[in-house]
């Protein structure tokens, strides 16, 4: 039925290039193991390693015509083996990623509805979180503008977890309502861009329905980026006020900054730190809340490729501070190998604010013009501080290694 379901929309499409439209059909097919001994947690005694292949298989489809833009991506997640041999039915990996069209309006407004990746700078704070199998999309509408180097986007987004006759209480796990403005200029050697996010969460009291509401936190911040010569340099900085969904007061910032240096045409070298301010000793208190929390960023790209921060975990924790050296070497036309290193420690007071170190090793080789090749090994280092934040004292080896491999051919195109 699913298969059905994909060559109908596929025909669908591929019929209105009757109507003058651009037509791009391209595919991808994501197959990973992974080898966890360690991953987002210390490894805890008297037990195994896990080890899997998870699997994205994406279809996708767009097109252009005068004044409309439309896009749909399907994808299956999986992981092999989750389903029987001969299954009847799917356990759940099949969904809609992607289905959102544009309509333009005027000389540089356009008004895109529907399910939609949101990707802003360096995805610190939007960001489509790639690496993830199922990537992260949003219902949103949002409202366009590009001209001269200037941008900017007024994005809405209002959820609910099924047509009812009465109330609007959310219960599914996602946020409830945002209302964002981003503005980005392009100047010769920088650019800026501007965030403001007012962010609703659903509260939900489990002894009175009437006290359910949707509470705000605001996010304001700026990334900022300087590139001249050999020399580039990138800043971010956000704040946190309003509420959180258990009513404490917020108050919490991201300081970041990275300066990279061009040293030939096959190195890149860079030194960076990042600030996230937490609470003393890992908890509001007090109706304060001083944790900040890098709401829909691509987490997974910042402060450790092993997850232990910001990656479904550490919220309203002791903060981090992380100061990180990188290199990237292009070997030769088809190769690159990235090495980082990582320093981690508690941003608010802990008992021990020394959280640990990691170092993080990344290989890719391309294969042919569809095909490449992706290896990892990232080793996690724990100091005393970050036993005691995870509570294990195990002591265990803490790594992760992994393999994948990308394949993302153009089905069809049609001629401009």
């Amino acid at each position: 039925m699913k298969s059905i379901r994909i060559y109908i929309i596929v025909f669908f499409i591929a019929l209105s290039t009757n109507m003058n439209a651009q037509l791009k059909i391209d595919a991808e097919l994501r197959p990973r193991f992974e080898y966890r001994h360690g991953f987002k947690t210390l490894f805890p005694d008297n037990t195994d390693p896990a080890a899997f292949v998870s699997q994205r298989t994406r279809l996708n489809a767009g097109f252009t015509m005068e004044k409309l833009d439309f896009y749909i991506s399907l994808q299956d997640v999986r992981v092999w083996g989750d389903v029987a041999q001969l299954n009847s039915a799917d356990a759940n990996g099949f969904s809609l990623h992607e289905a959102w069209a544009k309509i333009w309006l005027s000389e540089g407004f356009a008004l895109k509805l529907g399910r939609q990746e949101i990707i802003y700078d360096d995805s610190r704070f939007f960001g489509n979180v790639a690496w993830a199998q199922q990537a992260r999309s949003h219902d949103v509408a949002m409202l366009k503008y590009s001209k001269n180097k200037f941008k900017f986007d007024i994005g809405i987004a209002f959820n609910q977890d099924g047509e009812t006759l009465t109330g609007t209480t959310l219960n599914t796990n996602t946020y409830k309502s945002f209302q964002y403005t981003w503005l980005h200029k392009d100047w010769e050697n920088f650019s800026g861009s501007f965030l403001f996010l007012n962010n609703g969460l659903q509260f939900i009291d489990t002894n009175n329905a009437d006290n359910n509401d949707t509470r705000y936190s605001q996010t304001v911040g700026t990334h900022l980026k300087y590139n001249k010569g050999k020399f580039g340099f990138t800043g971010n900085l956000y704040y946190q006020f309003g509420n959180d969904v258990a009513d404490n007061n917020l108050s919490a910032y991201l300081l970041g900054l990275e300066a990279i240096y061009k040293a030939s045409n096959k190195t890149k070298l860079g030194l960076g730190v990042e600030l996230q301010s937490g609470n003393d000793n890992g908890a509001p208190a007090n109706g304060d809340n001083n944790a900040f929390t890098p709401l829909y960023g691509t987490n997974h790209k910042f402060n450790g490729l092993m997850d232990y921060f910001y990656v479904g975990n550490h919220i309203n924790n002791v903060g981090l501070l992380d100061f990180y050296a990188k290199a990237n070497f292009k070997l030769n036309e088809k190769s690159n190998l990235n090495v980082a290193f990582h320093n981690f420690s508690a941003a608010a007071e802990f008992s021990d604010k020394q959280l640990g170190n990691e170092l993080d090793i990344v290989y890719a080789y391309k294969l042919q013009k569809y095909v490449s090749l992706k290896a990892g090994y990232s080793h996690l280092f724990a100091s005393d501080g970050m036993e005691i934040l995870k509570g294990n004292m195990d002591g265990n080896t803490n790594n992760w290694g992994w393999v994948m491999i990308v394949i993302k051919p153009t089905l069809f195109q049609t001629s401009k």
